[in-house]
């Protein structure tokens, strides 16, 4: 066990990094989104919702695992972003998108293949 210290939030292992990219916001995500990690990415959304960007793009590349939990936080910053904020996610690899696909969240999120793509038009 090492005695080195965690940054700020990384607690259990799960990192959020706050990109500006022209007038949009990206969280990009790594790790596992589970019950003890989304908290996290939640805590991110919120703060950067509340500054009303008008687009917050969610990039779940680097997730390696995606619980039900981490799905309805994201979920909740796409309705906490209303009209004002478009939510975009990031699907990345298969251990996002399949869970994604599979609760049918493709239908109701802007989910892209890559960043470049759900950058385009922001």
């Amino acid at each position: 066990m090492s005695n080195a210290p965690q940054p700020p939030g990384d607690q259990f292992g799960v990192t959020v990094d706050i990109e500006q990219h022209g007038s949009a916001v990206v969280l990009r995500v790594a790790g596992e989104l589970d019950l003890l990690t989304t908290p996290t990415l939640a805590a991110a959304c919120a703060q950067e919702l509340k500054k009303r960007p008008p687009v917050l793009v969610i990039d779940l590349t680097g997730v390696t695992f995606l619980a039900s939990v981490g799905m309805s936080a994201i979920v909740a910053a796409h309705e906490e972003g209303g009209d004002h904020t478009k939510v975009r996610v990031v699907g990345g690899t298969r251990d996002t998108m399949r869970p994604i696909r599979v609760t049918g969240l493709d239908n109701l999120l802007s989910v892209y293949p890559a960043l470049p793509a759900a950058l385009e038009g922001a």
